[in-house]
């Protein structure tokens, strides 16, 4: 068993800093630096709040008796409206085949249904049940109401301080997406 999964087993996750968890080997390079990631409360801070955003959505798919994709497409449906199998499977990169396995999974549990296309009547369009948006938001609603509460706390210029950070934050995870993979994988 290698390190990592020892890790695993004794926390039930891997352990940022942990022998052979995230954080170890994986960034000691960064570590070493005065205000780098590993020293840097801040980022162990973000860390923690990816590390549970994680878990949490794993709470609400638990709570919905959905997967992480069946997840993913229910929150799609609730973001954008109705969407075509084929569009649903473009959103989520995922075969068109695979979509329509998804959504007879979806139709079969109560959270989605099918009805005809508005302009083309050879397509349907996947709706998601208003029993499954409600039970959806009963989950997020103290995720949601917490964070609402504690923005309201703040004053104007910690929130422009804290917006601003957050802003560069997404700025670098959305750089650090669409930069190559040099994993050579």
């Amino acid at each position: 068993m290698s390190v990592m999964n020892e890790s695993r087993k004794s926390t039930g996750r891997v352990t940022p800093g942990a022998p052979g968890g995230i954080g170890s080997d994986a960034v000691a390079g960064y570590s070493e630096a005065p205000g780098s990631i590993g020293s840097d409360t801040i980022a162990a801070q973000l860390r923690e709040v990816a590390s549970l955003s994680t878990q949490f959505q794993k709470h609400v798919g638990h709570s919905l008796s959905v997967n992480d994709t069946d997840l993913s497409a229910m929150e799609h449906l609730m973001t954008n409206g109705p969407l075509t199998p084929t569009d649903l499977a473009r959103h989520l990169g995922i075969s068109t085949a695979a979509a329509t396995v998804m959504v007879d999974r979806l139709t079969a549990v109560g959270h989605v249904h099918r009805e005809p296309h508005a302009h083309d009547r050879r397509k349907v369009v996947v709706v998601p049940t208003p029993a499954s948006v409600q039970a959806a938001f009963e989950t997020l609603a103290p995720l949601f109401s917490g964070v609402a509460q504690l923005t309201a706390q703040l004053s104007e210029s910690d929130h422009a301080v804290v917006t601003h950070f957050l802003s560069e934050v997404i700025g670098v995870f959305r750089g650090a997406i669409a930069a190559p993979d040099r994993t050579g994988t």
